[in-house]
């Protein structure tokens, strides 16, 4: 009688991304000579590597706690101690703000590691594994949207948002001369203020669409800046055509609405800049044709 012989858990990814972090920490804290960098992003990668590791040793059903985990460990380092704590502007107006005032905080760093330069790279996983705003509203119930998306005109509100708030802050800078100033209480008022009007629009839509995704895909600003990095990423999900029995599990539950057997199907990766990373579609395929990995993809005309 033979006796299966239980799956290693292959650790190697979260260890890379742990020494990856930690690599770019020391190098940051050594070149300017401060501590904040070895320990923001020393923190952010060993919280997103635990996630990780969870993710990978738990059976298929589970693996979303492993995001979950990540989720909370990074978001609410980000939202509580970067933003409640050291007055961080972490909103997308406070990014055009220090940009305009020529600093380099963190409010900047983060924009442009994780949502700009980074998506290159890892695709939009800021979005699936770290996002504080998802972070609350994976909460909800709503875990497979019942109704139908939206029709094409509401994927533009996320620009309209990106271009208002764009506004705001060139009216304010250049018509009212406001200033930012780092660590200060207005920056707080920025971050609690928007903060607090993304969650309340995010759960409001949530429970009118029967959807926890409905905020990131309709009106969230952050994909105008991730859009394009995102469709050269090095890091996609993959399929293999021949395993694939096209029962429409990964579609079904993938939170944004990707039609993703059709891309397998046709021997592509996924190429929509709508993923997410959340693996959700890799943890539901019965067969398991779909895996993620590293490539580039070719550009056609």
């Amino acid at each position: 009688m033979k006796t299966s012989t239980p799956k290693r858990t292959n650790l190697t990814v979260p260890i890379m991304l742990f020494a990856l972090f930690w690599i770019i920490a020391m190098i940051l804290w050594l070149s300017t000579g401060r501590i904040f960098y070895l320990f923001n992003f020393g923190y952010i990668g060993t919280a997103l590597a635990a996630g990780l590791g969870v993710y990978v040793s738990l059976p298929a059903r589970k693996k979303p706690l492993g995001r979950r985990l990540a989720q909370f460990l990074v978001g609410a380092y980000m939202l509580l101690f970067l933003g409640l704590l050291q007055h961080e502007n972490l909103q997308i107006e406070g990014f055009f703000f220090y940009l305009l005032a020529g600093i380099f905080a963190g409010s900047v760093i983060h924009y442009l590691v994780a949502k700009v330069v980074g998506v290159l790279i890892f695709n939009r996983g800021w979005c699936g594994w770290a996002c504080w705003t998802v972070m609350i509203l994976d909460l909800l119930p709503f875990k497979r949207h019942k109704i139908e998306p939206l029709p094409a005109p509401w994927w533009g509100v996320r620009y309209v948002h990106f271009c208002l708030s764009l506004g705001v802050v060139a009216a304010l800078w250049w018509g009212l001369g406001y200033r930012v100033e780092e660590q200060s209480l207005a920056e707080l008022h920025w971050l609690l203020g928007g903060n607090l009007l993304y969650y309340a629009i995010g759960i409001a839509l949530a429970i009118k669409l029967k959807d926890n995704r409905a905020f990131c895909k309709y009106v969230c600003p952050i994909p105008t800046l991730q859009k394009i990095p995102a469709r050269f990423a090095l890091l996609k999900i993959a399929g293999n055509a021949e395993k694939c029995t096209d029962c429409g599990a990964c579609n079904k539950m993938c939170p944004m609405d990707i039609n993703i057997s059709n891309y397998i199907k046709n021997n592509q990766r996924v190429l929509s800049t709508e993923c997410v990373m959340c693996l959700e579609c890799v943890n539901v395929c019965a067969k398991d044709a779909l895996f993620t990995n590293f490539a580039v993809d070719k550009v056609r005309a």
